[in-house]
């Protein structure tokens, strides 16, 4: 949704009134009228997000998927479904050529065109013939153990913005966690403020009286005690920092910047997306810090410094995608520096600066990457060598989430043969959500046909727990 006024823009530019905009961030009644204009046929292009896959063109030639690693063309609620899959199928039946784009392919996407499902296309040079942003890595295990651990940016990068805005050049500041802290703990008795509907700490968001306590899954909001709940002892302490945090540090450090922030806290407002990217590119704002969202795909000419905050925030996930994603954000983020005539600069500040993520995303290197990360894949078997399914059981309490689990793994075992690798029952990383208990089995093979017909008779022998299951086919998240 934050690129579509951009691209919607460029085609509108192109091919006058003959396109259309399909996202979700439409108004019923404009989502209705364009959606009308296609059926029509008064359209040629359309223009949005993953729904825009099913718009009702008649005669399609052309699909094209850009960034089509990014994790937004899966839908996370039912139907469950991945825009970039579905387009792929769409093109095959309609006789369409369907090109997917990025700079980082998914794994899955690269391997097909590797083995020959897919074509693959380089583009050798940037446009223009630009050269890539130099990128350096900062260590903050030195940078520790010379200004201690309280440090947020690093010496390397404070005078790099500092260069900038001595030049009228502008910077992005990623750090990929919302909130200005994320925990409180208690020194007397080491509780935390934990969420009462889900097994995760509160982030903190805001500073002095406006400090409020929130969960990002439920969205549960509680003020932040003066005194621990579990102990009374006064000596609350905040520790881990965000991007409220990180603009904060910022305008400290630089008091005559123009600081502002990109995330989705700051344009809960209608409007406010647009209206702040086009102060950024308009040259009203000398520093934008923000989550991924400034990572993907934005074209800013005068940005000539990318500042990564904690680039190995998301290596510690429980997840087998994780160094595909670190990968991919510091790789994208890394391009968004000299797009225009001044050469650009990625500074990346991580604890684990010798990890095979981070250093061949500094040299911007993915076909090397591809094949340490196929290394792991195939000794641990995951996609893309296999086929995987997550399937979460909830309930009211763990031991009956955790029992269902089990009666539901066991019912696979017994009606597949021995053919699939079905692991679990587990309690979910995430084992407590909006106040139910969850668990957690994946089941892996080669055949995604055989797979989805063990899980359907395990499901089908146990009907009062289909309301109580999720199943997600090739999943981008198993949290």
């Amino acid at each position: 949704i934050a690129l579509t006024p951009a691209v919607a823009a460029l085609f509108r530019e192109a091919f006058g009134d003959r396109v259309a905009i399909q996202h979700s961030g439409l108004s019923d009644g404009e989502r209705h009228d364009q959606w009308q204009r296609i059926r029509r046929g008064d359209v040629d292009v359309v223009v949005g997000t993953r729904s825009a896959v099913f718009a009702p063109l008649e005669d399609v030639g052309l699909i094209v998927v850009d960034e089509e690693h990014d994790g937004s063309y899966k839908q996370e609620e039912s139907p469950r479904y991945n825009g970039r899959d579905v387009a792929i199928v769409r093109g095959q039946r309609a006789g369409a050529l369907v090109v997917l784009g990025s700079a980082t392919p998914s794994m899955e996407s690269y391997h097909h065109a590797m083995t020959g499902k897919y074509e693959r296309v380089v583009l050798e040079r940037r446009v223009l013939d630009r050269p890539l942003a130099a990128v350096a890595v900062v260590d903050m295990r030195e940078e520790y153990a010379a200004e201690g651990p309280e440090v947020i940016l690093s010496r390397p990068l404070r005078d790099a913005i500092q260069a900038r805005l001595d030049r009228r050049e502008q910077s992005l500041i990623l750090l990929n966690r919302r909130g200005f802290a994320t925990a409180v703990f208690c020194r007397q008795c080491a509780g935390t403020l934990d969420c009462p509907n889900c097994s995760v700490s509160l982030v903190i968001h805001g500073e002095g009286h406006a400090r409020r306590a929130r969960c990002h899954y439920c969205n549960y909001t509680a003020r932040v005690p003066a005194a621990c709940p579990l102990c009374a002892g006064p000596y609350l302490e905040q520790s881990g920092f965000g991007t409220e945090r990180v603009e904060a540090e910022v305008k400290k450090t630089c008091p005559g910047a123009r600081v502002a922030r990109l995330d989705r806290d700051a344009i809960r407002r209608r409007g406010a997306l647009g209206s702040l990217l086009s102060r950024f590119r308009a040259g009203e704002i000398d520093v934008l810090v923000g989550t991924q969202m400034i990572a993907k795909g934005h074209d800013f000419p005068r940005v000539t410094l990318v500042g990564v905050v904690s680039a190995d925030v998301g290596l510690g996930i429980a997840d087998f995608r994780a160094s595909e994603r670190t990968f991919q954000l510091l790789t994208q983020v890394a391009g968004r520096a000299g797009r225009g005539e001044q050469a650009g600069e990625a500074i990346i500040q991580t604890l684990y600066p010798e990890h095979y993520s981070i250093q061949l995303a500094c040299r911007q290197d993915y076909p090397a990457f591809y094949e340490r990360e196929l290394h792991f894949r195939k000794a641990m078997r995951y996609p893309p060598l296999v086929s995987l399914v997550n399937t979460v059981v909830r309930a009211r309490t763990f031991s009956g989430a955790m029992d269902d689990a089990a009666d539901v793994v066991q019912k696979v075992r017994d009606g597949d043969g021995g053919q699939l690798r079905v692991l679990g029952p587990a309690p979910a990383p995430l084992g407590k959500l909006r106040g139910e208990y969850r668990a957690q089995l994946l089941i892996k093979g080669t055949n995604r046909k055989r797979i989805r017909e063990a899980l359907q008779r395990a499901l089908a022998s146990r009907p009062e727990l289909q309301r109580r299951v999720v199943v997600d086919v090739d999943p981008l998240s198993v949290l």
